[in-house]
């Protein structure tokens, strides 16, 4: 028969295995956030840089035609 004390033991021991892999979880869910915001960010960037550099080319070309 199991006594008390290893009764309590066993609960407490399953409810820190259990909150400890919820944390995991949450954390990976805001790891993967992090990262997709992150992602859209730099391709915001990319594309104002791209955008940025064709109206420069487009410049430069009327300027050549003129």
């Amino acid at each position: 028969m199991v006594g008390e004390f290893e009764r309590k033991k066993d609960t407490v021991q399953e409810l820190t295995e259990s909150a400890a892999e919820r944390v995991g979880n949450i954390a990976k869910i805001v790891t993967g956030a992090v990262v997709g915001v992150a992602r859209e960010v730099g391709d915001g960037i990319t594309d104002a840089i791209e955008m940025r550099e064709a109206a420069r080319r487009a410049k430069s070309d009327d300027e050549e035609r003129a």
